[in-house]
Formats: structure tokens, C-alpha cells, sequence
């Protein structure tokens, strides 16, 4: 076993930051001495900078090959460029004289930002950022820590690593998953989690959980669901939740950030990243066009402004995320507290430019459901010129999507999922068939490059590194489950229905259904064993009554829905499973339970009519079970 490291028992330089300043106070200086000591002493000072920091490296097989031949460990700090944490940990943590000669005496430094690599992201998900993991150099797993560590503690954990390299207590095998036919949940199942829904919502503040507060969209969208069928509580709960997370609304700039710690709504992190933003306009989209409270629309416009504001290229895409911090590792709280103008005489907080395919999908479908809520064109010109920029420049071929302009692995499930489920709701906001073809190609993109030997879709096709295999995620297949089984509705293609039922036998075992929060199962559960509501218009596109009809269907209330709009002129619906009659004007029909309306003229009849039929068919159900 090697000593452990000696360090400068008194080191002048103590942090990143007074090294900076030791380099433009010395910078300053030379502006007065001759060329050639100017030469000398930058260059020592550059020295001295590199021997006094740690040098990281992207993550790659590389680095456990490296690893090999200097004997060293791999330290890989999975980091966010928007985490307040992460810069302090990286401002004194990584700038401290013992951590940086511990690290580089006997490790490879590794560092990544996780929204660039969402293979290692869904690997650690369950760590937070930052999140340190140690490696063997042949790749296994020594020590995995959550959040920030403060400098003795990781010098402690370096050295303690160092003497005793074998597994620590947080490196525990991988639960035995066992995937069996079924592609639903069984009714004890079903039961289980149902309770588990209603245990974890938190009475007092809102929302699922008791530490961090924030909105979970996929509770949320349950309750709704479970609201329209006339749970009371489940009522209570949605709106309970959509309006403490008003108090996450940046009143400034709009947009939300992330979720408040200590139990209550009053901490915020600041950070506002998209996927955030993308589900909160949704959720708040979907909850005006069910209970018409404008404090939801307002909402929803707030955090569409900070997506137009902030997040959006002068080309249409959409950026990342904007940073926590205005100055890195300092909190901001004052700084937020302030308008828009005591703002910017500080500054603005890092925007990160990056564009992804699966950011710009979530934020196209957010967008696309503002759109269908409110009916502003504007909204869905934002989508749809979203849509194009991808398109555009982030094509694989035969469906789909690279994750960046140029990736360092992958491709990644998550940026064609994403994708193919805008592509979907453009198609059930438009009624534009080249949206339907687009959502095809990439579900059968994913069939093809992403499907698992047991059950459901994996994260990515190529493993992180040569230790590990990519492995299923569940948010991912329960989007997978919603976007599969949605088309299949679509386009009566049963290999879409099959994929879905795949995804459903990963997310139907036991102890990958029960984990925290049980909502997006129990969605999946619902939408795979029942019908959409099917809306139908039929008449041509460019008759202002249809146009009308069209628009009312797809604000209706139901984020499972199926909205077509027969034009003649384009031939067969994709899914001809009901034969409609070419009337002299344009005509509305709603189909459900094997039962469809007579035709409504009329958009503002709409709602009342698709209540009435639906409420029969939930009547029916719960006295048949089918």
C-alpha cells in the first residue's frame, strides 16, 4: 500500500479564487517589466497554476486504461453547470491543498456535466448533483457519495480509499428484477400503489414528499385523471399542489425553479432547468383547460415567458437551464429577491446554450399544450419552428435523434422518445399528418435500437464503459408506455401496442413499480388498459368552422386523448376504425365505449357533449369492469 501523500504544511494559496488573483495582480504587474521577464514569469505562473489545481478529463474507457497503468483510482464528479452545490464543491472542496494533492498522487480525475451525458445521469440519478463516485481501475464501483462534501471530509474519504480500496457500505449489488408476461399491473398491485399514492402526498404543505417541495407532475396529472372520474380528494390534492408551486414562480422573469428544501415552499434552489420548466407549463396547461382558473393560466404564461425570454435561440431552439448562482458557490437568494432591473445591474446568471433533441421535445410538447389550452397561434409557431431547428440538426437517420451537436457516446433513448412524443401531440394539435409519420419513424427507431432482452427499452445503446451495460430507466419506459401506446390508438398499428406492453413488463415489476412516486405507473397502468377519448372532425382544413371544431376538441380537457380531423381530400384517417359520413358542413364527432355522438356543429357544445359520453362510459365501466 503506498504512504499517504505530504502536503505544503502551510499553503499560501487556499482557494481557486485567490489563485486567480494571484494571477491578475501578477498579470498586472508585468505590463511595467521587459518582454522577456513577462515570458518568465507567465510561464512560471503557469506552472505553479497547474501544479496547484486538479486537471479532469472527460469520462471515456480511456481513463480506466490510464488508471491501469498508473495504478490510480478514478474519481468521476457528475456535476450540473447549473448547481449552486456543485460550484461550492468545486470552489473549495477541489481547491483545497490536501484534496488536490491526494488527488493527484493517486487519482484520475474525471468530471462531466450531467445533462450532457444522460447514460451516466440515469446510472446515478438517485445521488443528486454533485455525486462523487469512485472506481476501481477496472471499473467497479468503491464509493458512491450524494451531494456536497466539504474539504476535510474528502480528504479523509481519499485517504481512507487509499488504504483500504475494497467496496464501501453505498456500493450494494443490484436488486434480482424478474420479468414475467404481464404487461398490467395486478390488482393487488394496483392496489399497493394507489396507497402509496395517497400516503405520500404531504396534507399539510402539498405535493408528494415531506422534505423537498415540488411539483410532480405525474402525481399531479394522476389526481387530475382521478379528479374528471369524481375523486373528491384527488381534486383537493391537484389543486392544492398547482398552487403552493406558484410560490416556485420566479415573479421577475417567470420560469420555476426547482423545488424548495425543508419541508415547505419558502427555500427555493434556484436553478431553472427545462425539464422543470417544460412539465410545469404542461401540467399547468392541462389544469386551465380543466377547471378554466385563471391563476393556472397565468402561470403557464409565466413560465412560457422565461422559455421566450431566456431559453430560446435567435434560430428557435431551446437552451438547457439557467444557472443557480450568479456568481459560482455563492447563494442568490438576495439576488432573486430583487426586479428585473436591480437584477441586471448585477448581471445575468449563466445560461447554458447548449440545445438537446430531448430538451427541445420536452419543451415543444409543453409548448404545443399551451398551444391547444389557449388557442394563441403564436404558441404553436414556437413549436412547430422548434421542431424544424431539430430536424434540421440533430438527425441520426430512420427516425432518430443524436442528443447534441456532436455526442461523446449514446445515442440516447431519451432525445428520440422525447421527440417522437412532440411529434405526436403536433399531430393532435394540427391535425398534420407528416407529425403522425415523424412519431412513427421514431418508434421505430427506438424499437430498433433501444429494446432489451427481458423487458422494456434501454437508456442508451452503448455502455458508459466496459464494467457496465446500459440498463432500463423508469421514467423513460413510462414515457414510452404513454408515447407507444398512444400511436397504436393513432394508427392501428399493433407493433406500436406491443412495444408499449414490452415497456409495461419492466414497469410492472413489483420493485420497480413502488418506487417514489407511484404516479407515473398508475398513468400507464390507466392509459394501456383503456380507450382515449376519440374526437373526430371531419371537414376540409381551410373551412374556418372546421378550423373552430378542430381547436375546441383539442382543448379538451384530457391529456389521453385521441384528436383527428378528416379531411376527405387527404384520403383515409391513418386509423379507420369508425366510418363517418361526409356531411354538407363541418361536423364534430366524439367516440367512446363503442359509442359515438351525432354530429355537433357547434364548438361551443363540445365540452358538454364529450362530458356526457365519457361520464356513461365511466358509469358502465364501473358497473361491467370492461
Amino acid at each position: 500500500m503506498p504512504p499517504e501523500p505530504e502536503t505544503d504544511p502551510a499553503p499560501k494559496i487556499q482557494t481557486a479564487q485567490e489563485m486567480r488573483n494571484l494571477i491578475t495582480g501578477a498579470l498586472n504587474k508585468m505590463k511595467h517589466l521587459p518582454l522577456a521577464c513577462v515570458v518568465v514569469l507567465a510561464s512560471t505562473l503557469a506552472t505553479a497554476t497547474e501544479t496547484s489545481s486538479i486537471v479532469w478529463q472527460g469520462w471515456s474507457d480511456n481513463v480506466f486504461d490510464q488508471a491501469k497503468r498508473e495504478h490510480k483510482f478514478v474519481l468521476l464528479d457528475l456535476e450540473a453547470v447549473w448547481c449552486h452545490w456543485c460550484h461550492v464543491m468545486a470552489e473549495t472542496t477541489y481547491s483545497d491543498p490536501q484534496v488536490i494533492a491526494l488527488m493527484q498522487s493517486k487519482y484520475i480525475a474525471v468530471r462531466v456535466d450531467q445533462d450532457s451525458r444522460p447514460d451516466l445521469s440515469n446510472r446515478y440519478e438517485d445521488y443528486g448533483w454533485p455525486a462523487t463516485v469512485v472506481f476501481a481501475a477496472d471499473g467497479s464501483e468503491i464509493v458512491k457519495r450524494q451531494g456536497y462534501i466539504e474539504p476535510k471530509n474528502m480528504a479523509a474519504l481519499l485517504r481512507a480509499i487509499i488504504k483500504d480500496p475494497s467496496p464501501g457500505p453505498s456500493v450494494k449489488a443490484e436488486p434480482t428484477l424478474r420479468f414475467g408476461a404481464d404487461s398490467q399491473l395486478s390488482a393487488e398491485l394496483r392496489k399497493d400503489l394507489l396507497g402509496r399514492f395517497q400516503v405520500q402526498y404531504d396534507a399539510k404543505h402539498g405535493s408528494w414528499g415531506f422534505e423537498q417541495k415540488y411539483l410532480d407532475w405525474n402525481s399531479v396529472e394522476y389526481a387530475m385523471l382521478l379528479a374528471r372520474d369524481g375523486d373528491a380528494q384527488a381534486e383537493h390534492m391537484a389543486k392544492q399542489t398547482l398552487e403552493q408551486q406558484r410560490k416556485l414562480i420566479d415573479p421577475a422573469w417567470g420560469g420555476v425553479y426547482q423545488y424548495s428544501v425543508g419541508g415547505d415552499w419558502n427555500d427555493p434552489h434556484f436553478e431553472k432547468i427545462m425539464m422543470f420548466q417544460a412539465e410545469n407549463l404542461r401540467i399547468y396547461s392541462l389544469g386551465y383547460e380543466q377547471w378554466k382558473d385563471p391563476a393556472y393560466l397565468a402561470a403557464a404564461l409565466d413560465i412560457h415567458r422565461f422559455l421566450k425570454n431566456f431559453l430560446m435561440s435567435p434560430e428557435g431552439a431551446f437552451y438547457t437551464s439557467q444557472d443557480a448562482d450568479l456568481v459560482d458557490g455563492k447563494h442568490s437568494a438576495d439576488y432573486f429577491s430583487l426586479d428585473d432591473a436591480g437584477r441586471r445591474k448585477q448581471g445575468v446568471p449563466r445560461i447554458d446554450k447548449h440545445s438537446y433533441a430531448r430538451e427541445n421535445g420536452w419543451a415543444i410538447n409543453a409548448v404545443a399544450t399551451l398551444y391547444a389550452a389557449t388557442g394563441e397561434r403564436q404558441y404553436l409557431n414556437e413549436a412547430l419552428r422548434a421542431a424544424e431547428w431539430v430536424i434540421q440538426n440533430r438527425p441520426l437517420g430512420e427516425g432518430g435523434f443524436r442528443h447534441d451537436e456532436k455526442d461523446a457516446a449514446g445515442p440516447y433513448l431519451g432525445d428520440t422518445l422525447s421527440m417522437g412524443r412532440a411529434f405526436l401531440t403536433l399531430y393532435g394539435v394540427t391535425g398534420d399528418r407528416q407529425w403522425l409519420a415523424r412519431a412513427e419513424a421514431a418508434a421505430s427507431f427506438i424499437e430498433a435500437t433501444y429494446k432489451s432482452a427481458e423487458a422494456g427499452y434501454l437508456t442508451s445503446k452503448v455502455p458508459t464503459d466496459s464494467s457496465y451495460t446500459p440498463k432500463q430507466q423508469r421514467d423513460e419506459n413510462i414515457a414510452v408506455v404513454r408515447f407507444c401506446n398512444l400511436l397504436s390508438k393513432f394508427t392501428a398499428n399493433p407493433k406500436y401496442k406491443q412495444m408499449a406492453d414490452y415497456s409495461m413488463r419492466y414497469l410492472v415489476e413489483p420493485t420497480i413499480a413502488r418506487y417514489f412516486p407511484t404516479a407515473g405507473v398508475l398513468i400507464a397502468d390507466s392509459e394501456i388498459s383503456t380507450d382515449p377519448i376519440h374526437i373526430t372532425v371531419v371537414g376540409h382544413k381551410d373551412d374556418a368552422t372546421a378550423q373552430a371544431l378542430f381547436q375546441t376538441g383539442a382543448s379538451y380537457p384530457a391529456a389521453y386523448k385521441r384528436v383527428e380531423w378528416w379531411d376527405t381530400r387527404e384520403g383515409r384517417l391513418p386509423n379507420p376504425d369508425v366510418q363517418y359520413p361526409e356531411l354538407k358542413n363541418p361536423s364534430l364527432f366524439i367516440c367512446t365505449n363503442n359509442t359515438c355522438s351525432a354530429p355537433i356543429y357547434k364548438p361551443e357544445a363540445v365540452g358538454a357533449k364529450v362530458d356526457k359520453l365519457t361520464a356513461r362510459g365511466r358509469v358502465r365501466t364501473a358497473m361491467t369492469g370492461q
